[in-house]
Parts: structure tokens; C-alpha cells; sequence
């Protein structure tokens, strides 16, 4: 943290002292400063710094401020956020009149923020520059110089972008001086795929020592390095961040001075040996004071890691990159008593006591891996512990740690881990490489979980368990998320990627397959009802804003803002199309192709492509723009019937939109899923189907007829028709969602009806009523609008009912089915969103369901509740759900009658499915009921965290007016803590899903949000740079809320000490 500004004078943030007759090069704006005096100052970006010697009275007060000496002139550029002014400062809008021309120099004021940390400026001159008193001499802005002799000078306007300054500079006597490097800290760098060169060096065999401690904690590292550059001269360039060299030697001796620099962010070693040589690093970090998350911290007492994407860093100096693969050891030194467990990848070889109370473990990991997939864990845990005998016989121990309290939470994780080892023997052929497998669960964690290997780490939310504390849905996800992490010990470790680019090989791969498990483990039909759902709600609307990107990006300034729902979710739909296109079997061959050539390889996309076409000998020219193409495409699509030639024509055009960075697209390959239904409801036989001039058999070489036809649209305009189809049919459309694409057809309102009806295919079946429901919301937003008076069509209610009495439906599917679609999802089918016109629109419809089929769904609560214990089986699953959404469409009548019975629902529950939908549903309406319900449950379970985390969700997702003020109270409540990435994204994710109260017309939600990011971006960049993210889409809105959005998003950018985290994604929404 940066000192307070003295009075009277600017504040100005850099990190080191700069080296006489630096000079940078750019073809940035600049200042030219010319030295006047000699005093000296600092301004410390680091507030554990020794205090810098106070700057004794100078004739230029600016000048005392900054010391700078008058010979010999160096140059600096100094790199300033938007809206910042140009004077090697942060000013604020006050200080403005002080830089108009004068007779001379004239006292700044100084800047008042709050928690002042390194900031742009930091971007542009690297570690704590000790700058000395000056004059200003010329001042370039935007291209336009002005000069001043002696005197400041500025407009009264503010500076819309980035302003280059040249400082003059020299160190004081006896100073040690820096090469350019070190002092330099580059901008925000935006890396690119197409830049991408193999390392000079290779990483053999890495050895690693641990010394945990209390206040330090000692990390020596020794490497096997493998030259494989041809140019002995090349130098080995090792990632750093926040570490304390302490040793650093090659071959046993100390590197001499000459052949090494520190950076801010590099270790540059020089004059290496031209074969393999042994490179010894010793450092020290803190990681009690770590609250990134990255790297190794602590939490809750206990020593833990995060890698991925870029986290070793920040333990050792390192190729810190996917391509550098290495056989790791790990030796663990630590206190017995604070940390009883010691635990690291692979196999525990070794064990014993140290002096001092301490104790040591010895893991060896036996195959290579990047560093990403490293991993420790320290503290005082205790482990469930089973086994699993692989399809080969051996026997693998498993164990999930936690603390020991929550060690009868673990059942179902334990569970949900053995039927995923056998799945992947099942289905791919894949077994468990090791003896051992561990899972620590954790409560601090960033991400959802992380699949180093052998030594999985979760954020507990996604191992505990208990009917009494987890929801239905937190049984899935734990089920999906450990099938996710074990699966990719194949899909990520064995085969990994070979740069960040191709982090969607591993993600997108390894999501397709844990989807598959969890269709296979319940509904189907469900689970892929649930994937799309999410996919529409979160990955389109993304394709459609400033952070569009490819599944295969092609430049990024930060990975970690690259974790997104394109890479894992949309790359997982580029996944399944490759199913699609080849069948399971042909899925399958190229799979195991795959795993054949690159076992134990580092590869990207083209590799995965080409073992999946090479393995089925086909060839799909367009099927890679999927990877190099942002954005969701359209589909549109006409149909026609001859009953003469008795056929059935479908006409299909597609668009790509233009995405930031891409205006022009190519049509790309869309597989498109068709059946055809009669008039009775059944699928019809198809037999061939022409495209253009060819005819396609539809029939299997056994004679075996299909009732799904898979077109392969790859033209802008294309035309498919079917033969032999005896009467007009109604056409099922792309079936089970068989392209990520947005579909616009002619089917009419009478067919959807139909194919609600009948279609077997049960995503299409939903889908109809989805289609239905967002036509009748559009319409009642454009009446809501013009004040006209609301009404939903009597079809449309009898539809509903129809699906909801049909008995013959699985009960969790018709659950999905009476699930309007969300106020997101309607406001990316709008020109201009209108939050409060959604809003208003989706509770009215859902007032006029419940009003119309009242005693409909007080039956469907009444058939479907349970008093027994809980049953966490695919029936009883949807029994509740069914039940739970008939209690949500009650709960908008606002009866005292149904108040009581949703209160009864409440204290009568026996699992937390029941208690929390309850009281989701008490919610809905501010008064005594709801006050009293939040209450109750508060009492009940304050002392489990994940549980009051629901809590905390349910109050700040409200749509109850003015919700802002109860949420900003709440950031003061016991219960949340803002170095919890679980309290914070219950807490500030749930208000942000609430449209109506983050979109509300003063901008109250806005300004909370912004407030919450730049006090969290200090603690958590990469938990800030996610919630910064509700702001993307600030250009959908009416031009009121755009001014309100556009003014936080220049507040943020403009703080001192932003991440790049924050920046990336602010700077680029903001751009957009």
C-alpha cells in the first residue's frame, strides 16, 4: 500500500530507482521534465518499506515532491489510467487549476484516495523509482507539444487515454543503479497465440524443499535444465512474482551478478551452460499474507496451493508455462503439531522427524506434468478413506481430507469418485495411473475445484454434503465436479496443453465427458435441458459482448480472465459435434487415437482434431473455424412440403455476427439434428435426404431406418430436402441442441404445441415451450411498454397444464418445463433491454399460471411431498423439484393462505432441498412471514458457513425494491467475509442476478457494485475481475443506464494500484 500523500503535493507511484541514462523508446504521448534542484523523496508502493528521508525545502514545491537531480538527464515514461492528468501524478479533478500556466512553479495539491497503491503508473515504469525535484519543460498530449520554460502547464480537460512522460533523472550518490529491465515494468502485456515459441530450455527433473513457517516460509527449488536452443547465447527467463531471492546458484557455485536480472516480473539468467546443468533457487515468500489465492496461502490455519493458471509463481522462480513438462519431487518440512498432515503429488516415498518439533514428508510424482499441476497441502486434516479396485486389478487407496467435523459430509463425494473411475474405464477405456488419490477440500478457493495430479484440491462447496445442509443441486455438482477433476487425469494431465490458448482442449473436452457422466448417473434429457440452459444464459450473452472470444482465444492480457463459459462450455458443445458428426463409436475411435499419439505430450487443437478425423478418415474443411471464430451463429430456417413430389424441403442460411476483433465471419459447419413427426405425433422414417445435387442414404447398411437426420450446413445459404415423406410434417429442429447456434425457423405457434405435445426428442419437447414462453414475454414487453393492458393467451396456460397432469413424463423434466425462461435470456432477445419492463412482464405471467391452475399446483405439492428421510435417487429428486416450483408459482399469489402453507413447507422440511426452496419461496414477498423465516434459518445454522451462504444468496438475489441497501448492510453482517470467494460470490453474484435491482434507474446497483471491486481487487484480483464482469453488457441498455454503468467503469479503471485482472475486463467493456 502506498504512503498517504504529504500536503500540498502530488502523490506519484513508481517501484524502483531508475538507472542514469535509461531511455525508453514509444511512440506514446510524453512529458519532458528538466531538472531545477536537488532534494530527494519517495513514494513507496509497498507500506512494509523502510520510510523514505523527508524531502528537505526546494524551489519548486512539485519538484521537492518528485527530487530530481539536474545531470546527467535520464528519460522515463510514465504510463497514466483514462482521466488521469499529465504531470508524473495522479490528480484528481481538483487539482487541475494548480497546472494552469503561471509566473512558475506552483504548489499541487496533493490527491486524497483511499488505500493509494501502485497503479497505470506502475504499468509504464517498473518497482519504486526514488525520483528527485524538477521543473517541467514540455508537456506532449496527444500528439500536440506544448512547452513552458520552467512554468506548468495543462488544459482544463481531462486526458481520454494513456500519456507518455520523459522524466529527468539521476540517482543519488552512491546508489545502486538498474539495467533497463529492472527498472522497466512493462504495461499491461497483451500476449498472442500467433507470437507462441518453444521454450529455450527444458526442465528435466524438478526436486523441490519446503520449509512452512509462521512468518517465512523457505522454497528450494533445484532443476535438471536441458538446453534445446541451437543459440548458446539464448537466456533462461524464469517467471517471478512477489519473491525474496535469497539463493541462487548453477553447477553448486553462485551465479556472478553480471549474469543475472531481477524484473518486476522475470529472472533473466545469461552466460549459461551450453549442456544440461543443475540450477539451485532459493526463495522466500509469505504465505500467511497471500490473499490472491494463487500460489501458496493459508486457509483457515491450513497451508494450501493454487496453480493454474499462472500461480507458481509466486512460490519459485520458473517456466511458469504449460509446455515445460517435469518429474517432480517434493520434500514438505513443517511443524508436527500446526500440521500433522503433509501431503504433495504422487506417492509419499519417505517420512520421518526433524528437530524442533518438526517432521517431514517425501512425495514423488513419477510422471511428468507442467507446474500448473502441482500441489501441497499442510495442516491438520483427517481423511475418509476407501479404495477402488481398476479394471486391471489394482487396488487404489482414496481419500478425501477435510477437517473432522465435516468428515460425515464426504459420503457422497467418496461415492460420486469411485462410479466416475469406473465410467471412464467404461466408457473410454481410461484407468487410474497411481496407488493414491487424494482430495483436500478447502474453504477458501477461487475456483471450483483443481485437479493437480494425484492431489485434487475443491472448494468445500463441492465436497460437503449432508441431507440436512446440501440442496439436490449441491449433490449434482459435487457429482459432476469430482467426475470432472478425476477425468481429467487423462483430458489435462497425461495430455495437456501445450500454451493457455489451448486451455479448451483440456476444459472443453473434460466438461463434454463430465456431462456425459452426469447424464448417464440421472436424467439425460435433464442434464441436457440444464447444459443449454446455462450455456444460453451466461455463454451467448458473452459472445454478444466486449469480451467475446474464440473457444481458442487468440490474445489475452491475464489468463485467468480467460476460465470462461466459451472455453468450457461452448468448447464443450464443439466437443459433442464431434459426436455428433462421427457417432459414439467413431467418438470413441478418435479418443483413443488420440490418447495413442500423445500421451505424456503437451499438444493443442489440431492435434485433438486431427486423431478425431484422421481416426474416422473423414474430413471437415470448416469444422476448425468453431475453434478461431468468436461469436454465436444465427440459423434461420425455412420449410416447404410437396405433396405431389412428397417431399420436404428445409432452406437454411446462416450469419456469424461481428465480434470485437472480427468483423467479417465464414460459414462455418453446423450440424443440424432433424426429425420429422406425423400427424399422429410419431417420428417418421427417413430413408434419404438430397443436398443439392447429392443424395444422402439415410439407411444403415443392415437395412436399420433413422428418425434423426444430421444435416451438415457449411454454406452462407443451403438446401436440404427429404424424399418418400407421405404427408406434411412437422419438423422437430435441431434436436438435442446438436450446434451451439441461435435458431430462427417458420415453425408456427400450432406446431410448437404439437411438438410440446409429442416430440420424443425430450430437449426439442422442452424447447417448444420455451420457444412459446419467449414469444408471449416479447409481446407483453412491448405492451408493458406502451401501457397497454397484459394478458396471456388461454393455449398457453393450457399447454402448461397439460404438461403438468401429463403422469406419463418424468417429473423432473416436467419441472423444467413449467421454468419460464430467465430476465436475462429475454433481455439478449431485445434491441434496447428494459430490465424493469422484463421483470414486470415475467411476474405477471407467472401470477396468471398460478392464478389459472391454483388448484392444480396445490394438488402437485400435496402428491409430491415427503415426510420420510432423505432419498437422494433420480425419483425422489424430481419429485421434489416438481413439487418446489409448484410452491414458486404459489408463492406470487401473496395469499395469506398459501403464506401459511409455504411457512408450514419451511419448518416442516426434512432435507435442505425442501427448507431452502421454502424459503426461496417466503422470500418472493416483503412482510412478517419473510422476516421471520430469514430469521429462523439464520439461528439454525449460523455456525455452518456453506449453509448460511444460501442465506446470504436468497437476500441479495431479492427482487424486492431497493434491495441495495439490505445487501450493502449485509457486507457488514457476521456471516460475510470478504476474503471468501464463496461469501462473496453468494453475496455481491446474487445481487448482481438480480436485474431488476442492479439495473435500477439511479444507479444505486451500479455504484455498489464498483464500490465492492476496487476494495476486493486489492485482496483478490481475480475474484474482483469476475464480478467487474456484470458491467459488460452496460451497452444493452437505455442510454441513462449506459451513462450510470459508463461512469463506474471509469471510476474503476481509474484507481490507483488496479489490477490487471480488473483492467482487462473494465478497459475492454468500456471499449466496446
Amino acid at each position: 500500500m502506498a504512503a498517504a500523500a504529504a500536503a500540498g503535493a502530488p502523490t506519484l507511484l513508481f517501484h524502483r530507482p531508475p538507472s542514469a541514462g535509461l531511455s525508453l523508446s514509444s511512440s506514446s504521448v510524453s512529458v519532458s521534465v528538466s531538472v531545477s534542484a536537488s532534494a530527494s523523496a519517495s513514494a513507496s508502493a509497498d507500506a512494509n518499506a523502510p520510510a523514505a528521508p523527508a524531502a528537505p525545502a526546494a524551489a519548486c514545491p512539485l519538484g521537492s515532491r518528485l527530487g530530481i537531480s539536474t545531470t546527467p538527464l535520464t528519460h522515463h515514461r510514465v504510463l497514466f489510467p483514462p482521466r488521469s492528468m499529465v504531470v508524473g501524478c495522479f490528480l484528481r479533478s481538483s487539482a487541475r487549476s494548480a497546472l494552469r500556466s503561471s509566473a512558475g512553479p506552483r504548489p499541487v495539491p496533493a490527491l486524497r484516495r483511499p488505500a493509494l497503491q501502485p497503479a497505470r503508473v506502475q504499468r509504464g515504469v517498473a518497482d519504486e523509482l526514488n525520483l528527485r525535484t524538477c521543473s517541467f519543460k514540455s508537456v506532449k498530449v496527444l500528439g500536440s507539444q506544448t512547452s513552458f520554460g520552467g512554468s506548468l502547464l495543462h488544459s482544463q480537460g481531462s486526458v481520454s487515454g494513456r500519456v507518455q512522460c520523459t522524466l529527468a533523472a539521476q540517482p543519488k550518490s552512491g546508489e545502486d543503479t538498474m539495467t533497463n529491465d529492472e527498472a522497466v515494468k512493462e504495461i499491461p502485456k497483451e500476449i498472442f497465440l500467433k507470437d507462441y515459441k518453444a521454450p529455450d530450455y527444458a526442465f528435466e527433473k524438478v526436486d523441490l524443499r519446503f520449509e512452512l513457517g509462521e512468518e517465512k516460509t523457505f522454497v528450494t527449488s533445484n532443476i535438471k535444465v536441458l538446453p534445446q536452443s541451437s543459440d548458446a547465447s539464448a537466456p533462461l527467463i524464469l517467471d517471478g512474482e512477489n519473491l525474496k531471492l535469497v539463493t541462487l546458484k548453477i553447477n553448486g557455485s553462485s551465479v556472478p551478478e553480471d549474469n543475472f536480472k531481477i524484473g518486476a516480473r522475470k529472472l533473466h539468467l545469461t552466460s549459461l551452460p551450453s549442456s544440461a546443468f543443475e540450477l539451485e533457487i532459493v526463495t522466500e515468500i509469505e504465505p500467511q499474507n497471500n490473499t490472491s489465492l494463487e500460489g501458496l496461502y493459508k486457509s483457515t490455519g491450513n497451508f494450501c496451493t493454487q496453480c493454474e493458471a499462472e500461480g507458481f509463481r509466486k512460490i519459485t522462480y520458473f517456466q511458469d508455462r504449460p509446455d515445460v513438462m517435469s518429474k517432480f519431487t517434493t520434500r514438505i518440512e513443517a511443524d508436527k503439531k500446526l500440521y500433522p498432515v503433509l501431503l504433495g503429488n504422487g506417492n509419499l516415498v519417505d517420512e520421518g522427524e526433524l528437530s524442533d518439533g518438526k517432521h517431514y514428508a517425501v512425495w514423488e510424482d513419477p510422471w511428468t506434468k507442467p507446474c500448473y499441476l502441482f500441489a501441497l497441502v499442510a495442516g491438520q486434516l483427517v481423511s475418509h478413506d476407501d479404495t477402488f479396485t481398476t479394471m486391471s486389478g489394482r487396488k487404489v487407496a482414496l481419500r478425501i481430507w477435510t477437517p473432522p467435523q465435516d468428515i460425515p459430509k464426504t459420503a457422497h463425494a467418496m461415492k460420486s469418485l469411485q462410479l466416475a473411475m469406473k465410467w471412464d474405464e467404461e466408457v473410454f477405456g481410461l484407468e487410474y495411473d497411481l496407488d493414491l488419490f487424494n482430495i483436500v477440500a478447502v474453504p477458501d478457493f477461487n475456483m471450483g475445484a483443481m485437479e493437480n495430479k494425484s492431489l485434487n484440491i475443491f472448494n468445500s462447496r463441492l465436497v460437503l454434503a449432508s441431507p440436512e445442509t446440501a440442496t439436490d443441486a449441491d449433490y449434482a455438482a459435487i457429482e459432476g465436479v469430482i467426475g470432472h477433476e478425476y477425468f481429467h487425469n487423462w483430458t489435462g494431465n497425461r495430455v495437456t496443453c501445450r500454451d493457455w490458448f489451448q486451455l479448451s482442449l483440456k476444459e472443453g473436452l473434460t466438461v463434454f465427458r463430465d456431462q456425459e457422466f452426469s447424464s448417464d448417473m440421472g436424467s439425460r434429457g435433464v442434464k441436457r435441458i440444464a447444459d443449454v440452459s446455462r450455456l444460453r444464459i451466461s455463454q451467448f450473452s458473452q459472445d454478444a459482448g466486449p469480451m467475446a472470444h474464440p473457444v481458442r482465444p487468440h490474445s489475452y492480457i491475464k489468463m485467468d480472465n480467460f476460465y470462461t463459459v466459451t472455453v468450457y462450455e461452448k468448447g464443450a458443445e464443439v466437443v459433442r459435434m464431434y459426436q455428433t458428426l462421427l457417432g459414439k463409436a467413431g467418438f470413441r475411435k478418435g479418443m483413443d487415437l488420440y490418447f495413442k499419439r500423445h500421451d505424456g505430450q503437451a499438444v493443442t487443437c489440431e492435434e485433438f482434431l486431427a486423431a478425431m478425423f484422421d481416426a474416422n478418415q473423414v474430413k471437415f474443411p470448416t469444422f476448425p473455424l468453431w475453434y478461431a471464430q468468436a461469436g454465436t451463429p444465427t440459423l434461420s430456417v425455412t420449410t416447404s412440403y410437396d405433396s405431389d413430389a412428397q417431399t420436404f424441403t428445409i432452406k437454411c442460411k446462416q450469419e456469424v455476427p461481428a465480434t470485437p476483433g472480427q468483423p467479417k465471419k465464414e460459414p462455418m459447419l453446423l450440424p443440424l439434428a432433424v426429425g420429422l413427426l406425423d400427424s399422429h405425433g410419431e417420428d417418421m422414417r427417413l430413408t434419404s435426404v438430397k443436398d443439392g445435387a447429392s443424395l444422402h442414404n439415410l439407411t444403415s447398411a443392415n437395412g436399420d431406418f433413422t428418425t434423426t437426420a444430421v444435416l451438415h450446413v457449411d454454406k452462407a445459404e443451403q438446401e436440404f430436402t427429404f424424399v418418400d415423406i407421405l404427408e406434411k410434417p412437422v419438423p422437430s429442429l435441431l434436436r438435442n441442441f446438436s450446434a451451439p447456434v441461435r435458431l430462427v425457423s417458420d415453425v408456427t405457434n400450432d406446431d410448437l404445441f404439437f411438438l410440446l405435445a409429442h416430440d420424443s426428442d425430450q430437449f426439442n419437447r422442452w424447447e417448444a415451450g420455451q420457444t412459446l414462453s419467449r414469444k408471449l414475454m416479447l409481446d407483453l414487453i412491448s405492451a408493458e411498454q406502451k401501457g397497454e393492458t397484459l394478458s396471456v393467451n388461454s393455449a398457453f396456460i393450457e399447454g402448461i397444464r397439460s404438461t403438468m397432469t401429463n403422469s406419463s413424463l418424468d417429473k423432473e423434466f416436467v419441472a423444467k418445463c413449467l421454468s419460464l425462461p430467465g430476465e436475462s435470456e429475454i433481455a439478449d432477445l431485445m434491441d434496447v433491454a428494459d430490465p424493469d419492463a422484463i421483470h414486470n412482464v415475467r411476474r405477471f405471467v407467472i401470477k396468471k399460471i398460478a392464478a389459472s391452475l391454483r388448484e392444480e399446483l396445490l394438488k402437485m405439492v400435496e402428491a409430491n411431498r415427503s415426510l420420510a428421510a432423505y432419498d437422494p435417487s433420480h425419483e425422489h429428486r424430481a419429485r421434489r423439484s416438481l413439487k418446489n416450483i409448484c410452491l414458486g408459482y404459489l408463492a406470487s399469489l401473496d395469499e395469506p393462505e398459501i403464506t401459511e402453507l409455504l411457512v408450514n413447507e419451511f419448518k416442516n422440511a426434512t432435507n435442505m432441498t425442501d427448507q431452502v426452496s421454502a424459503l426461496a419461496a417466503i422470500c418472493q414477498n416483503p412482510g412478517d412471514a419473510r422476516s421471520q423465516a430469514l430469521s429462523d434459518f439464520y439461528e439454525q445454522w449460523k455456525e455452518d458457513a456453506l449453509v448460511i451462504n444460501k442465506w446470504l444468496a436468497l437476500q441479495a438475489m431479492s427482487d424486492v425494491p431497493g434491495n441495495v441497501e439490505h445487501v450493502r448492510g449485509l457486507l457488514e453482517h457476521p456471516a460475510f467475509d470478504i476474503r471468501n470467494p464463496n461469501k462473496v460470490y453468494s453475496l455481491i453474484g446474487g445481487f448482481c442476478a438480480s436485474a431488476v435491482n442492479f439495473h435500477a434507474k439511479d444507479g444505486s446497483g451500479y455504484k455498489f457494485l464498483a464500490d465492492i471491486v476496487v476494495q476486493l481487487d486489492q485482496l483478490n484480483p481475480q475474484v474482483a475481475s469476475r464480478m467487474v464482469s456484470a458491467f459488460s453488457r452496460w451497452r444493452r441498455f437505455d442510454e441513462e443506464r449506459q451513462a450510470l454503468s459508463r461512469a463506474q467503469l471509469e471510476r474503476i479503471t481509474s484507481m490507483n494500484g488496479l489490477s490487471d485482472n480488473v483492467f482487462e475486463i473494465a478497459s475492454k467493456s468500456l471499449a466496446s
